[in-house]
């Protein structure tokens, strides 16, 4: 196979990859985004009490990126059935996620309270 049909294959393979996670996306309902962030808000509670060099912490803060580029990627697809003003709302609020658990990462802060807050309200509004 030549270089150009590689990549030909590949990136056919990469979209259909991508529609099928787009479908997945759509089933990945609230009740498993609620599970997700539910996991998250635990995770960052236990952080607080080991502390978040502690490899709770650590893995905290990583679990809380994903799910958050997951949800940040989710919203940004037009295909997002959710209204364009809610869409751009929780994509500011998942960058501020994600530039807090940067600066926690790096030390420069410590406040991990408005993340659990941020999370636990996002989480407890998928129930309504």
């Amino acid at each position: 196979m030549s270089l150009a049909n590689s990549f030909v294959a590949r990136v056919t393979m990469y979209n259909t990859y991508y529609a099928e996670s787009t479908a997945l996306s759509c089933e990945f309902n609230r009740n498993h985004e609620w599970s997700a962030l539910d996991q998250v808000v635990t995770a960052l509670k236990t952080a607080k009490e080991h502390g978040l060099v502690s490899s709770e912490g650590k893995q905290a803060l990583h679990n809380t990126m994903m799910v958050w580029s997951f949800l940040l990627e989710d919203l940004s697809n037009s295909d997002n059935d959710l209204p364009a003003q809610l869409r751009a709302d929780l994509i500011s609020i998942g960058i501020f996620v994600i530039k807090q658990v940067g600066r926690l990462r790096e030390a420069e802060t410590a406040e991990i309270d408005g993340l659990i807050d941020i999370n636990t309200t996002i989480r407890d509004g998928l129930n309504q």
